[in-house]
Formats: C-alpha cells, structure tokens, sequence
C-alpha cells in the first residue's frame, strides 16, 4: 500500500478516536459507567497509537547514512510494536482492572440514557473509520484472502488501525450491552464484566499485532510470488549457468534487500561478468521497484569444474 493511503488510513482513525475519547470520558464522568470509562481509556490509548505510527513512518522516511547504510525504514516495525504493547498494558490492563474495581464494589449507573447516546455516536465515527481502513486492506490485498493478507502484509501500519478500529466496534458493542443489562436486570455488576470483557478484547488484538510486527523486526523475505518472478529473471538471464541461492529482506514495507549467488558461464570474461550483472540488476528493479538494494555474488556452484580467479560483483 502507498504510504499516501496509509497516512489517510491513520488521519481517519486519529481524528475520529480524538473526538470520541472526549465524549466518552464525559459520559463516564457524569455516569459513573466502568464499562464507558474503559471506552473512554481505549479511545486515548488509540489516539495515542495513531500518532506514534505517523512518527514511525516519519522516522523510518528518512534516507539512509554511515550509522544506518540500510535506511531507518524498519524503525516503523519497532513503533509498530510499541503500540501493540500499550493496547495490552495500558488499554487492556486499566480496563480490566476498572472492571474488577466494579465488580467488588458494584454501584448503580446514573442516566444511562447518556451513554446509549454517546455509544451510538462512537458506532458511527468508528464505523467510518473502520470502512475507511478495510476499503484500502481490501484494495491492496489483490486475490489472497483476509487472513493471508494479514499474514503476508509488510506494511504495519493498515492492518495495525484496522485492528484497532476492530477491536474497538466489538468493545463499544460489549459496553453497550454490558450497560444496558445492568439496567435492565438491575445488576450494576454486569458494567464491570463488560470492562473487563473489552480489557480482553483488547489483550487479544494486542497480542495478534505483537505477533505480526514480531516477524517483521526479526527480518521477513519478500512474498513467494516476488522470490518466484526474480528466480525466473535471474535463470533466463544470458550468462548465468546457475542460481546458487537467494535471499530477501524487508527493511521497511517498500525497500527490499537482495542478495544473490550465482554461477556465470566460464566463457564469460570480467567485463561480461559486470555487464550481466548490471542487466540483472536493471530488469530485477524494473519489476520490482521496491527492491532497493542487489547484492549479486560470483560463485562457483559445487558441481562446476575449478576454474582460478571467481569474480565477485557487489551493486
């Protein structure tokens, strides 16, 4: 996904989140709702989250230096995965420790009448969040399914919100059933287990994210699909006996690290060694112009014959 969706994507859900946490932290105020001030709490901590992923992206813009020859664009899977930490310890844990609060000392919601309203308006601010964030996954995601697509995703920052925005419907959903229970039953005790239930809503969608940017920090190659198109490049490159291995990494969602092994024709001499490798190079980025950096190596494959003098190209 461009990076110009991604930030509409994160602008949607900030602004909408901003807005709500007001509302909410008004309404538990005045109604004494555990199940509304966790809503309250959830809204902040997204907000929050919203703008540690635009920081991420602007830090991880940055163009690459002595310290950082690579680039910083991984630096957005670290600021990634922090948000997944504070969903888990600040959203998740305050939520369900308001809602154990609630449930050793239960007491009555007053004007409940209020949250109904405030909840119903989140729904939609959120609800327009939500379609904004799955109208561009939905976009980007080509013929994989959902889960695939999350799976296979490199970018952090669109299934990142659309998580959130997830996770926040099913709390507002649990929060307003939890409220209207309480009041119809008269058992104020079912305010905090729906606290507590969104606290494990939230623990969950913490947990898949954490999951998710762990394999992006820790270094994941380019899809099957891009690996399969640059073996057949390299195979069908003139020159090349064999291809002894290759390798790739993400550095970020749109710059691809390459590094390739290969077997050049014995025939070939120096300067149509570099001229081959240069071909490579420019066909493997123009197909492929997330690929920001080859690496092609000279080797000599163990079922070659000896030949003195292996050239080894770097670009």
């Amino acid at each position: 996904m461009a990076a110009g969706g991604s930030r509409k994507v994160i602008f949607a859900a900030l602004f909408g989140n901003a807005l709500i946490a007001v509302t909410k932290f008004a309404a538990a105020a005045y109604t004494g709702s555990s199940a509304m001030l966790s809503e309250a709490i959830h809204s902040v901590v997204d907000t929050g989250n919203q703008g540690l992923l635009l920081y991420g992206m602007k830090r991880a813009a940055r163009p690459a230096d002595k310290r950082h020859p690579f680039g910083y664009g991984i630096e957005l899977y670290f600021w990634a995965f922090v948000v997944a930490i504070l969903i888990f310890g600040v959203g998740a844990g305050v939520s369900i420790y308001e809602g154990i609060a609630k449930l050793r000392a239960p007491h009555p919601i007053t004007s409940p009448y209020i949250n109904y309203i405030v909840l119903a308006l989140a729904m939609i601010f959120e609800a327009i969040a939500w379609s904004i964030a799955f109208r561009e996954f939905r976009r980007t995601k080509g013929d994989l399914s959902y889960f695939q697509a999350v799976r296979l995703s490199k970018d952090p920052t669109l299934f990142t919100v659309l998580f959130e925005d997830t996770a926040a419907m099913l709390g507002l959903i649990v929060a307003f059933v939890g409220i209207l229970l309480s009041q119809l039953l008269d058992l104020p005790m079912l305010d905090g287990v729906a606290s507590v239930l969104i606290g494990v809503i939230l623990a969950v969608t913490a947990a898949l994210l954490a999951y998710e940017c762990k394999g992006l920090l820790t270094g994941e190659s380019a899809s099957r699909a891009t690996v399969a198109e640059i073996e057949r490049i390299v195979v069908e490159q003139p020159g090349v006996n064999r291809m002894n291995e290759l390798l790739t990494m993400h550095f970020g969602p749109h710059d691809v690290l390459l590094n390739v092994s290969l077997d050049f024709a014995d025939r070939l001499s120096s300067a149509e060694v570099e001229s081959t490798v240069s071909a490579l190079e420019r066909r493997i980025k123009d197909r492929f112009p997330d690929i920001t950096r080859i690496f092609i190596e000279a080797q000599r494959s163990p079922s070659s014959s000896p030949a003195a003098g292996d050239a080894v190209e770097q670009r």
